[in-house]
C-alpha cells in the first residue's frame, strides 16, 4: 500500500488512543506482532480483519483486561493506566459487546449505576439513583424509562444504556464490537444516526464489524489487520471496498462467489423439491413458495419479516400454527427435527452456539453428531470412525483445526461455523437450510461456506439460503423479499442492490 494510506500519521500527538508497536504471545503463538494505530478524536474508526487476525486480542489491550508484551498504549498522549487500576480504565475507554453485559433482571437505573450507587445510612438511595440515572439519559438523549426491567428492553435500547453506563464514567473513547448483528434495517439506521450525533457531543468510536457496507456508511478512517499484524490505516474513502477485501485477505479480487446471474436456468420440467403450503406462525403469515431440485431459494427481508421462522420451521426447529410442508410431495411433520433429518433436510442454524455445537466437544464429535446411528451399532459410534468423518469433513470444507480431536471452542468463529455446515451435509440432505450461514464470519470463510451452495446445487440438491446478507443472497437463482410476515417480492438472479435493499424496507424505486 502507499504512504498516502497511513491515516494522518502526523496526529500522533492529538490521538484519543494509539497502541504503538504493540505484540503479543500466547505460548508459541504471535496474537499480535508489533501492532500501530491510531484513533482521532470524534471519528468513527473501523477495526476489520478476518477471524483471527488479532481484533479481539488487540481489543482486550485496549481496554486493559490484558497487558502486550511488547509495545505501549497511550490516551490522549499519556500512557495507560496499570492493569490493576480498573478506575482508570473506565475513565478512557469502554466497550460494548456483541453479547451484552446489562443484567437483565435488574432496571435501567441499577444497570448505569451497578456497584457504585449512593447510599444514605449505608442504604441503597434509590430516589436519588432514579434522579441521576434520569439526567444522564436525558443528558445523551437516550429514550429510555430509568425504571424499566432491563431485560423487557429492545437489543438497540440495550445497546444505548451499555454506551451511557460508559459515558458516565468519564469515557469518551467506545468500542462496538459487532453492534449491529442482532438488529434490523430501521434499528441500524437509528443506532448510526446516535453515533454520529455522538461523534458531535465529542465520542470518538472504534467500530468492529464483518458487515463491510456499514464500514463505508458509519466510519471515517478503518484499520486492517491480518495474521496479527497491522496492514493499513487509511481514510475510508481512499480505499475502495475491493481493496478493502484484498487488505484483508492478502488476495485481489474482492469476495470469490458465484453469482447466480451466471448460471444456465434449470429446465421447465424440474421436478419440485419441497413445497411451502400457506405456512403460518407467530411473525409470518400464509406463506406459499416452492424450491426445485438443484435450485437455490433466498429468503430476505428485515431481522423482523418473519425469514428466520420460516426457514426454522421447515428445518423442524419451529412448529408453525399451520400450513404444511411437502418433501418429494410426501408431507413432513411439523415442529419435528428428527422427522426432517428423516426426509433429507439439512439445516445450519441461526445461533451456532446454541443450536448449532457443542462447544466442549471435539471437531469429529459436533461434525458426526447427525449421523451416529449410521458409523455405528446402537447409535455408538467408535471414536477412529468418528474421526476418521471428522479429517474428510476437514478437507472437504477447509476448516483450519489441530485435527479432528480439538474441541470446537478453540476455532475462530468461521471454523466454527464450518463445523456446523459439516453437520448439516452428513446426513447427505436433499434439502439445505441456510440460516444467516455466514453471520460473524470472516470474507475467506464466507467464500469457503457460500462455495459450498454451488457444490450441493450441482449434485441436484436444493438450497434455501435465509439472510439478510447481500452476498449470501447472490448464490441465489432468486429471491423471495419477505415484509412483515408475507413474501411481498420475487427477484430472479441478476438484482439491482438499490432495489432489492428498497423492497426489504418496503419502498419502491420504481413506482409509476
Amino acid at each position: 500500500m502507499s504512504e498516502q494510506m497511513t491515516h494522518d500519521a502526523n496526529a500522533s500527538t492529538h490521538a484519543v488512543v494509539e497502541a504503538l508497536g504493540v505484540g503479543k504471545r500466547f505460548g508459541s503463538h504471535a496474537a499480535l506482532r508489533d501492532v500501530s494505530m491510531r484513533v482521532l478524536p470524534g471519528e468513527s474508526h473501523a477495526l476489520v480483519g478476518r477471524n483471527g487476525a488479532g481484533k479481539s486480542t488487540l481489543v482486550s489491550i485496549l481496554t486493559g483486561l490484558r497487558k502486550s508484551d511488547t509495545g505501549e498504549v497511550r490516551f490522549g498522549g499519556e500512557l495507560a493506566p496499570p492493569i490493576a487500576d480498573r478506575d482508570a480504565w473506565r475513565e478512557r475507554v469502554a466497550c460494548v459487546y456483541q453479547h451484552s453485559t446489562i443484567i437483565r433482571e435488574l432496571s435501567v437505573a441499577e444497570n448505569l449505576f451497578i456497584n457504585r450507587q449512593q447510599t444514605r445510612n449505608g442504604v441503597i438511595d434509590w430516589r436519588t439513583m432514579r434522579r441521576d440515572a434520569r439526567a444522564l439519559l436525558d443528558h445523551w438523549k437516550i429514550d429510555v424509562r430509568e425504571d424499566a426491567r432491563a431485560g423487557d428492553l429492545t437489543v438497540e435500547a440495550r445497546q444505548l444504556v451499555e454506551i451511557a453506563r460508559a459515558l458516565s464514567y468519564g469515557a469518551r473513547f467506545i468500542i462496538l464490537d459487532e453492534p449491529t448483528a442482532q438488529l434490523d434495517g430501521d434499528e441500524i439506521k437509528r443506532l448510526f444516526r446516535r453515533i454520529e450525533e455522538l461523534q458531535r457531543e465529542g465520542v470518538t468510536f472504534l467500530f468492529i464489524s464483518h458487515h463491510l457496507q456499514e464500514v463505508y456508511e458509519i466510519c471515517q478512517a478503518v484499520t486492517v489487520l491480518r495474521d496479527a499484524r497491522h496492514i493499513v490505516s487509511a481514510p475510508v474513502s481512499a480505499l475502495p471496498r475491493e481493496q478493502l477485501i484484498e487488505a484483508m485477505t492478502g488476495e485481489r479480487g474482492g469476495l470469490n462467489v458465484t453469482d447466480a446471474a451466471s448460471r444456465e436456468p434449470l429446465p421447465a420440467a424440474t421436478a419440485v423439491a419441497l413445497q411451502v403450503e400457506a405456512l403460518t406462525g407467530a411473525d409470518y403469515e400464509d406463506v406459499t413458495f416452492a424450491v426445485k431440485r438443484g435450485e437455490v431459494v433466498g429468503l430476505t427481508g428485515a431481522t423482523s419479516s418473519g425469514r428466520t421462522s420460516v426457514a426454522e420451521a421447515i428445518a423442524g426447529l419451529r412448529k408453525p400454527q399451520r400450513g404444511g410442508i411437502r418433501v418429494d410431495g410426501a408431507a413432513l411433520p411439523l415442529g419435528d427435527v428428527p422427522a426432517a433429518l428423516k426426509r433429507g433436510i439439512g439445516c445450519v442454524p441461526k445461533d451456532r452456539h446454541h443450536e448449532g455445537l457443542v462447544l466442549t466437544q471435539s471437531v469429529a464429535e459436533n461434525a458426526s453428531m447427525t449421523i451416529a446411528r449410521m458409523l455405528g451399532k446402537f447409535g455408538i459410534a467408535s471414536p477412529a470412525k468418528k474421526n476418521a468423518f471428522g479429517k474428510k469433513m476437514i478437507e472437504a470444507l477447509g476448516i483450519a483445526t489441530q485435527g479432528p480431536e480439538q474441541a470446537v471452542s478453540g476455532l475462530s468463529g468461521g471454523n466454527q461455523q464450518k463445523v456446523v455446515m459439516a453437520r448439516a451435509l452428513a446426513t447427505d440432505p436433499d434439502v439445505l437450510v441456510l440460516i444467516d450461514p455466514t453471520a460473524g464470519v470472516d470474507v475467506k470463510s464466507k467464500e469457503a461456506l457460500l462455495s459450498v451452495v454451488d457444490r450441493v446445487r450441482e449434485e441436484g440438491k436444493s438450497v434455501i439460503v435465509a439472510s439478510g446478507e447481500l452476498d449470501d443472497l447472490r448464490v441465489c437463482d432468486r429471491v423471495l423479499v419477505m415484509f412483515r410476515g408475507r413474501i411481498a417480492a420475487e427477484f430472479p438472479a441478476g438484482w439491482e442492490d438499490n432495489d432489492l435493499i428498497a423492497s426489504v424496507e418496503g419502498v419502491s424505486l420504481h413506482e409509476e
